[in-house]
C-alpha cells in the first residue's frame, strides 16, 4: 500500500486530469460510478464496461456496498488491475463499530487489502451529531486510515446540505461527493456554503448527479438521466457546468453501457471551461425545471 500522503501513479494519459484536493492524487476529470452496473447490469456485462473505462483513462471507481452487486463485480477486475485505478467505497452508518465492519466486509468483495477512498455515505439521511461523535462513523474510518484499510475519507450528500456544513464545520475531512448541477443549484445549492467550505479547507471535491441522476434513484433497468427524461439532452453542458465548479477535481458518472462510456470520455476530451456568463445563464435556466424536479434527492433540511 502506498504511504499516506503520496500520490499514487494513476495512468490517465488520454483524459485530462486534476490534483484531488489535499490528497495530492492527480485524478482523470472523470470517474465511473459502479451503481448502474452493480443494481442493473448482469456481471459480465458490467465488467466489460469497468474494463473499457480503465482502458480509456476513466481510473476513478466509485462504488458503495449499497450498489447491489457492484463491489464483486469491480473486484474481479481489481484482481488483475489494482494499481491501476483508484478505488472509492463508502459506508452507510452513522457507528464507528459498524464502519469498520462494513468497510472490512467491502475490501473482501473488491479483493483489496485497501481502498484509497471512503465515504461516510448519504449524511443527509444520517444524524451527523452522531456521526461526528468520538464513537461515531468519522472516528471509525480514522481508525480505518491508521489500520491502513483506507488512505483518504470523506462524506457524500445528495440532500440536507445543512448536514454537510456541519461537518466541514467540525472536522477537517480529505474529501466531498456532492450532487452538483445547474437544476438542483435552486434546490439543494451544494454550490454555496458546502462547497466553500470544502474549498477553505483544501477538501478534494467529486461532482455527482450531474445529469440529475436517475428518476427515483432507481438503477434496477437501464434507464436514461433524470435529465435527459425532462427533455434536456445537452449532457455536454452539463458535464462542463459541473467540472466548472470552483474547486470540484473529477465528475462522476454512472454508466449502463459501454457506448455511454465512450459518450462520455467524448465529452472529457473535448472539455473547454465555461466562462462565469455561461454558467450563470445555464443556472437561469435551469431554475424552471427545478420547480418541477422539486426536492427529488430527498429533504432540503
Amino acid at each position: 500500500m502506498p504511504a499516506d500522503n503520496q500520490p499514487v501513479a494513476i495512468q490517465t494519459e488520454t483524459l485530462p486530469k486534476r490534483v484531488f484536493g489535499k490528497t495530492g492524487v492527480e485524478v482523470p476529470i472523470l470517474g465511473l460510478g459502479t451503481a448502474p452496473g452493480g443494481m442493473g447490469l448482469p456481471d459480465t456485462q458490467a465488467i466489460d464496461i469497468i474494463h473499457a473505462a480503465i482502458d480509456s483513462g476513466i481510473t476513478y471507481m466509485d462504488t458503495a456496498p449499497a450498489y447491489d452487486r457492484a463491489q464483486v463485480q469491480l473486484g474481479q477486475v481489481l484482481l488483475e488491475r489494482r494499481d491501476d485505478v483508484f478505488v472509492v467505497t463508502k459506508t452507510l452508518t452513522e457507528s464507528a463499530d459498524e464502519a469498520l465492519r462494513i468497510l472490512e466486509n467491502s475490501l473482501g468483495e473488491l479483493k483489496t487489502d485497501h481502498v484509497d477512498l471512503t465515504f461516510v455515505h448519504s449524511i443527509g439521511s444520517l444524524d451527523v451529531d452522531a456521526i461526528l461523535a468520538p464513537d461515531g462513523a468519522l472516528a471509525g474510518l480514522r481508525e480505518a486510515q491508521r489500520r491502513g484499510w483506507s488512505r483518504y475519507i470523506g462524506i457524500t450528500a445528495h440532500d440536507r446540505p445543512e448536514n454537510a456544513i456541519k461537518v466541514l464545520e467540525a472536522e477537517d475531512i480529505d474529501a466531498v461527493m456532492f450532487a452538483l448541477n445547474y437544476i438542483d443549484r435552486h434546490t439543494y445549492n451544494f454550490q454555496g456554503d458546502p462547497l466553500r467550505l470544502a474549498k477553505e479547507q483544501n477538501a478534494a471535491v467529486a461532482a455527482m448527479k450531474a445529469f440529475g441522476g436517475a428518476q427515483g434513484m432507481k438503477y434496477e433497468l437501464p434507464v436514461k438521466s433524470h435529465m435527459y427524461n425532462s427533455g434536456v439532452r445537452d449532457h455536454r453542458s452539463a458535464l462542463r457546468y459541473a467540472l466548472g465548479l470552483d474547486g470540484v477535481s473529477i465528475a462522476v458518472v454512472g454508466m449502463f453501457s459501454v457506448e455511454e462510456v465512450e459518450e462520455n470520455l467524448a465529452y472529457v476530451r473535448s472539455y473547454k471551461p465555461m466562462d462565469p456568463h455561461e454558467m450563470e445563464a445555464l443556472e437561469e435556466k435551469g431554475r424552471e425545471l427545478a420547480d418541477t424536479w422539486k426536492d427529488h434527492f430527498g429533504p432540503v433540511k
